[in-house]
């Protein structure tokens, strides 16, 4: 059985690990991976058809406890405790909930003090008491004792008083005042880890397509002072196709992996496929977990070839992976007749559907590839395939709920090298 320390408005954990409100998904679920040995049967629950309609949740059954991870920017918002049975929980080192101790009224009162009256929800039945960024849900013994706890009845006064022996059924922590109102904080300073993330990576394009990125980070750092004065820093880094390895790891650091690709399975969809010759070097991809970017190099020229901005959507092959990249991409949508035709930007965001993508830009000429992945040990895919559609010098990996997996960023094709060598003799 876990023992964990209550900490409200913060964190749920114990000495040798924590789950902090505004954590990001990944750090979870690392937690969960190394403790799987004491932490067991962790289920991951989200909405496969709206899956930004609803929270994102990892349930600990064995240990009766909900992580509520927010559905657009993953970071951990609520920390519920849907079973007190199965967990031991303590408030400054003092158990309030164990084998030995009953979550009662009184014992909350005790342990964390005076706070404003129990609120009565008839429609679940329970009493909610609030504390800031802490939350305690009892259970009513029986049907009989409901009526007189209604707020109309006795002008009141009994609605605001808790019965005796009445245990608590769930434990919620969030930040801020009310459980309904609640939003995931920014990731606290405990969980940089001396990485760098990227608060919004915006798409910067001529009039024919991308042509880099424009990406705005956050790091945790101290400055000369003592390390009390941490905080979070933010900067702007700029990246382009063309941009040189060097060029690329002065503007955004060390990647977390360099992945070297063995094979290239959409050479094949290329004008003339039988005339290229296998290269004896391959091209290479930095992969930047925490931003949620890949960038990929010519393996002879060293330069950008591409940029591909993950979203990391649950049900994807790709999910967990990478953290999600929040992007904007501008596109070219052309309005009115073609003899007075003006163009009007548009947005695309991480969030955009492919059918409102399609409705402004109309359908693609070509009919998508479709992509099936799966790692050379286990064929299997149970999330399905994925859709691929070009538009302005990008592509768009879809999803069979409409969503985008991910983009693809290229430039415009190198010349031959018979061009280039009349280029020369010019």
């Amino acid at each position: 059985m876990l023992d964990l320390e209550v900490v409200p408005e913060r964190s749920l954990g114990n000495e040798r690990w924590e789950f902090a409100l505004g954590m990001p998904l990944a750090q979870g679920v690392a937690i969960l991976q190394k403790h799987c040995r004491i932490i067991k049967n962790v289920q991951v629950l989200y909405s496969e058809q709206s899956p930004l309609s609803h929270d994102l949740i990892l349930n600990l059954t064995q240990d009766g406890i909900k992580l509520l991870f927010d559905a657009y920017n993953q970071r951990l918002k609520v920390i519920e405790v849907y079973d007190l049975s199965k967990v031991k929980l303590k408030y400054c080192g003092v158990h309030f909930n164990s084998q030995a101790i009953a979550p009662t009224i009184e014992q909350i009162d005790q342990s964390f003090g005076a706070t404003h009256p129990g609120v009565y929800n008839a429609a679940e039945q329970l009493f909610h008491l609030n504390f800031r960024g802490l939350s305690f849900s009892f259970q009513l013994d029986s049907w009989k004792e409901a009526p007189k706890f209604e707020p109309k009845f006795a002008h009141g006064l009994a609605s605001l008083q808790i019965p005796h022996g009445a245990t608590v059924k769930r434990m919620y922590i969030y930040t801020a005042n009310s459980l309904q109102d609640t939003k995931a904080p920014m990731m606290p300073l405990s969980c940089f880890y001396g990485n760098v993330y990227a608060e919004t990576v915006e798409v910067l394009r001529d009039p024919v397509g991308p042509r880099g990125l424009q990406l705005r980070l956050l790091t945790a750092g101290c400055g000369p002072g003592v390390l009390a004065d941490t905080k979070v820093h933010t900067f702007e880094r700029c990246v382009y196709l063309g941009d040189s390895c060097q060029d690329v790891l002065s503007a955004l650091g060390s990647p977390h992996k360099v992945f070297y690709k063995s094979e290239d399975k959409m050479k094949i969809h290329s004008p003339s496929p039988h005339k290229q010759v296998p290269s004896k070097c391959n091209d290479y991809f930095f992969n930047y977990f925490t931003l949620g970017v890949d960038v990929l190099f010519d393996a002879t020229t060293h330069q950008v070839k591409k940029f591909v901005l993950h979203t990391n959507y649950p049900g994807h092959y790709n999910f967990n992976i990478y953290h999600r990249c929040d992007f904007k991409i501008p596109l070219a949508v052309k309005r009115g007749k073609s003899t007075d035709a003006h163009t009007q930007p548009c947005i695309v965001t991480t969030y955009s559907k492919w059918d409102a993508i399609q409705e402004l830009m109309g359908h693609p000429m070509e009919k998508p590839v479709v992509l099936h992945r799966s790692s050379s040990a286990n064929n299997t895919n149970p999330f399905g395939s994925t859709f691929c559609f070009g538009l302005q010098r990008m592509i768009f990996e879809v999803m069979q709920n409409n969503h985008i997996a991910s983009v693809t960023l290229y430039g415009p094709p190198r010349p031959n090298s018979q061009s280039q060598n009349t280029e020369l003799i010019q």
